[in-house]
Order: C-alpha cells, then structure tokens, then sequence
C-alpha cells in the first residue's frame, strides 16, 4: 500500500459525510484503509467521535480498524467502548467499531427488560441452542417424521431470525416448535446468536422511542463487507440510518460467497435503490497480486452477469503465469502439491523439507492450500505428513479429529479388535444399548475388509440419520464419511488401513510439535476471504466440486461458484496454481488462455483449451 492515498481512495473519503456513500472495493484494493480513512475525515469534520457507529463481521477486522483509527486521529480511545468492549457503550466518548453481534448484544443489555429477559442474560452459542431445540423436540416426538432431526429446525429457526424466511410461512409444526424453543430461550433467561440483531430489530419495531434514541446516539453510519450483509442485518442498518440518510458501506459484490448462511446478493445491488442520490466510487487498483493473477481472475469474473463491473488493474510486476495441474487422482494431486511445496520452502525433495525448515526460512513466504469441502483435506494431509511438511488447518479441525471419522474408526478398530476397551467404550457411549447391541452383532459377523466393515457400522447404527438428529453441519459430515470410504476402499484388510491412519496421526503429532513453525495453511475457500498468501494452490478445480454437484441448481447458485473461485485466486500474491482430476471444472476454460502454464500427465488434454492454444513451453509432463 502507498504512503498516500490514489485519486478513487481519495475520492471515497472525502464524499460528502452527510450523504449516501457506496465505496465497491475490487479485491486487494485496500478497503479496509479506505474505511477507517472516511472515519476519520468524518470526525475531522465536525462530527462528534461517540455519534459514530461503525459495523464489520469479524473481531479482528475490528481490532485493525480500531488501531488504525486510533494512529490516524492521533487519540487513544482505549478507555471508549470500542469494538464493543470496556464500559457501556453508549456513556464514553469515542465512536463504536465491532460486530454486528457485539453491537446487538449491548443493546440488548440496555433492554433486556423490554424483551423479556434479566439484564444478566446468557448468550447461547450454537451448541447450546441445538442442544435446547434438541429437548424442546422431544415435546413433539410423535409429529416429527423420519430423518427430521434437529439441524433441520434448526436451520429453519435460523432462517426465520435472519429473515431469509417468515414464520408465517412456516408449515404448522414448524411453527409451534419455532414458539416453544422462543419460550424455552426466555425461561433460561437466554438469547441465541442470532436473537443478538433479530430481537434489536423487534425492539426497533414495537418501540420507536428507542429507536429514536439510538437514531440519535449514533448519526453516521458505517458497515464493512456490505455484500455479506443478511435480510436481518438489512433491516437493523436501516433502522440506525433512519431519516438522515448518513451510511458509508465499502464491499465487492464480486467477493459475494455466503448465500448458503444468509447472505442477500441483491441488498448491495440495490444500495442505489434503497438510497436515491448516492455517491458511488469504485476501488479499481489492486494492490496485493501480480498482473497475471489479476487478469487471470478478472477474465474469470467477467462471465457473471449480474454484478457491478469493474476493471481491476495492478502496477505489480507482470509476475509468472497461472498454473494449471491435471493428476490422475486426488491423491496424485495432493503427492504433487506437497512435492511441489517441498522445493518452493526450502529447494529441497519433498522428504528433506522438514529438515531443512528448521535450519533455513522458507523462500518466499507464506503459501496456502485451498479447497471446495472440508473432506477434501484428507488426502492432502496425508501427502503434506508423509512429505514432513508441517502444516495447520486454518478455522477447523484435522480429517481425523472430526468426530464422525473418529466414530467410524472406533468401529473399524473394533472390529479389528474386540478386546479394545477404548473403542468400545466410545461407541458405547456414541449409541444407545439397543443400537449398540446391533453394532457389535454386525460388525462380528462381518468379513473383516475395511468396506464391509464400514457398511456394517452405517447400517447397524443408521449413522446418516443419527447424525441428522445429533449433529450440526451434516452435509460436511456426510462428505467426510464419504471421503473415509473412498480411502478405506483402497485396502483389502483391516490392519493395514488402521496402522495407516496411525502412522499418520504420530507423524502429524510431531510435525505439531516441532520447531513452531507452520509454512502451510490449510482451509475451505470460503474462509480464506479476507486473507492473502504469497503462494496459494487451489486444489479439486473440478465439475461437482468447482461448482460444487449441490449449486448446479440455478444460474444464481453457478455464479456465486465462480465468484468463490475468483475470492480463492484472488488470495495470491505471487503464484497461483489451481489443480484438478477428472473432469475439468468449466470455469478453467474461462481463463484467458495466453495466461496459462498447463502442466498433466499427457500432452493430449483440451477440455478446457483453446484449440489454438499450442505453446509447447507452457507445457511440462508431471514426474
């Protein structure tokens, strides 16, 4: 970033703080300085530092504005309620900056009574609200039909807070459970996470008074990441703006990822709309990538429909081309990412990365792993533990720590091993007597292959359904179980795979264990928005995973795949690679062509070339 602002940076800071502003931020084209930027022109200008309200998603982007602000007025507002902590928030001096939650939560403390609640009120994370629903549900036991667990209510309870869906148009049951767990929430003198905005948005609704006196506490309004924002969020910024009409919001409808848990692509669209005669800059200079990887995700992005268009443009070097991998497999991706991994840290084979790591730095920084599913990082850990090298999940747990694939291998254990307590004792406590029983009949008269095996378990204890009626984020689970399978069908017996898995589990601990250092950054390409890399590999570029077989459903769903893919390729600085088996994913074909570095197993791939595209250079066969 320069030391100074650009002209469109400029721009956006200095509009006119009593109007509408709409700031679309290309990805690495500094938003977020651009923000605290504005904050402090706003103050400058006049404006009372407490009459500011500032609202993001994620504490740490909160902790750097808070920072950034503070270096830019030259105060200290450290004994101010910023990011929502410290004292009250609406008694000292300072503006607010924190969450949307953390916003909602102290306002509820201020209002607890109107609601119905104690102002010592409990905050129900999502494990607490499932396991309440998870006993209001037994009230209705006889209604609920077959696979109709707690995750689905609990997605439809969800929705209604985020106002994705009304109660109204709720079928009966639906309803009247949506009421007793409201009820079961005030009888524990709780709200959930999402009451932290819906509840606010009720007292706003059924009290103008206070919403006349918040609108008067707080009279500029500023929202980071506007794409992202739900119905509810929607409904609560609204609200705070009120009559004045004096709302900055910075975002990229480009970046726009998060439908699936609430977001509305079309609020940011329509911010013109909602708010006739606003100001509109558009953030074009991208600061963080090289010239190819931009117009390489540019000429990919290209291709939505609907979004605000915009050129992003870089002084960046030129830099390498993209790099697309064709392997045979998943697992000769993941072997050729760990291999090629291995000579970027330290310019050694993959089995002397580790050695060296400790002894040498890594050549060129930072480098990230990214991927479609969570079930996806199987094989790669693998190839990064039998490489030595040591690698971290970024926002979630390693395949073998998730608690189906620890359930299933408890089985599999087992079986091998009817004399092993620890196994039995989990499944024991996992299932009830009866199911259990059942288990421990299959699982003795099973052939002892790993596949039957692992049949057995599914069946015998009806584990997609348990899993439905116990635990959250079931799609993911389900992938991971199906990922277990693919693996464990690579054997013939049961020993082998378990000593695998084993020797997998021990190397990794050392591999935690060592030096401290973590070159390799693992994650699901949603949580990778908002972050960078020098080197990022973008693994399984294929149709069914990239889009994704359940987003094939509509052109909306398509294009929001392939803003995913631009977010993960956007998070290059330096190098990109992108990788694939099977069938290529149709959004390489949407790369321009002369941008491309194609490396595959034979010279006779053209699923996704242009037929005129014959640079023998750009070709190199795999080892």
């Amino acid at each position: 970033m320069p030391p100074h602002l650009n002209p469109e940076q400029e721009r956006a800071v200095r509009a006119p703080i009593h109007e509408p502003l709409l700031i679309v931020a290309g990805a690495g084209t500094g938003k977020t300085r651009t923000l605290t930027e504005r904050i402090a022109h706003i103050i400058r200008e006049g404006v009372r530092a407490e009459q500011i309200c500032a609202l993001t998603f994620t504490n740490k982007a909160a902790k750097e504005m808070v920072s950034r602000v503070e270096a830019l007025i030259g105060h200290d507002f450290s004994a101010s309620p910023l990011m929502g902590g410290g004292r009250d928030i609406f008694g000292a001096p300072g503006p607010f900056v924190g969450t949307f939650h953390s916003f909602g939560a102290r306002i509820l403390r201020r209002e607890a009574g109107r609601l119905g609640r104690e102002a010592n009120f409990a905050i129900f994370d999502d494990t607490d609200s499932f396991q309440l629903l998870k006993r209001v549900l037994k009230g209705f036991a006889e209604e609920i039909g077959r696979g109709e667990g707690p995750g689905i209510f609990a997605d439809r309870i969800t929705k209604i807070k985020n106002g994705v869906a009304k109660k109204e148009a709720a079928d009966d049951l639906a309803r009247r459970v949506f009421e007793r767990y409201e009820a079961a929430l005030a009888e524990n003198n709780a709200f959930d996470f999402d009451d932290l905005i819906d509840k606010v948005v009720h007292l706003f609704r059924a009290h103008p008074d206070r919403l006349a006196w918040y609108g008067n506490r707080f009279t500029h309004i500023l929202v980071d990441e506007y794409q992202d924002v739900n119905n509810r969020q929607y409904d609560l910024v609204r609200f705070l703006v009120g009559p004045r009409n004096q709302v900055s919001v910075v975002g990229d409808d480009q970046q726009t990822i998060y439908s699936w848990r609430g977001s509305n692509f079309e609020i940011f669209l329509g911010f013109e709309r909602d708010w006739p005669g606003a100001s509109v800059v558009l953030l074009e200079e991208n600061y963080r990538s090289t010239g190819n990887i931009i117009a390489a995700a540019s000429g990919l992005i290209a291709q939505n429909v609907r979004q605000k268009p915009k050129t992003l443009r870089t002084k960046n070097p030129a830099g390498e081309l993209v790099r697309i991998v064709e392997a045979a497999d998943e697992d000769g991706e993941a072997f050729w990412i760990a291999g090629h991994l291995a000579l970027h840290l330290v310019g050694a084979p993959k089995g002397e990365a580790r050695a060296r790591l400790s002894h040498a730095p890594a050549k060129q920084g930072s480098a990230a792993i990214l991927y479609r599913t969570n079930a996806q990082s199987r094989p790669i850990e693998q190839a990064l533990i039998q490489s030595r090298i040591p690698y971290r999940i970024y926002g979630g747990l390693k395949f073998y720590e998730r608690r189906e694939i620890k359930d299933a291998l408890a089985a599999l254990r087992y079986a091998a091993n009817p004399k092993d307590s620890v196994s039995r004792e989990r499944l024991e406590k996992t299932f009830t007597k009866t199911k259990f029983r059942a288990l421990d009949a299959a699982l003795s008269a099973a052939e002892k292959k790993p596949l039957v095996v692992l049949n057995a378990f599914l069946e015998a204890t009806e584990y997609f359904e348990y899993m439905a009626k116990n635990l959250t984020n079931l799609s993911d689970r389900e992938e991971n179980i199906v990922e277990l399978t693919r693996f464990a069908g690579e054997f013939e017996e049961l020993t082998p795979l378990l000593e695998a898995v084993t020797l997998l589990q021990a190397t990794d601990d050392k591999n935690a264990s060592g030096a401290g250092r973590v070159p390799v950054t693992l994650m699901t390409m949603h949580l990778a928005k908002g972050l960078e890399f020098d080197r990022v590999y973008v693994a399984g570029c294929a149709e069914g995973l990239v889009p994704h077989g359940r987003s094939l459903g509509s052109e909306a769903e398509l294009e929001e795949e392939r803003r995913l893919l631009y977010v993960a390729m956007t998070r290059a600085r330096l190098n990109l690679t992108l990788s694939f088996f099977g069938i290529p994913s149709r959004f390489l074909s949407e790369i321009p062509q002369e941008l491309i570095a194609y490396e595959g197993l034979s010279g006779d791939r053209d699923g996704f070339k242009d037929p005129d595209f014959n640079d023998e250079e750009r070709y190199i066969t795999l080892d």
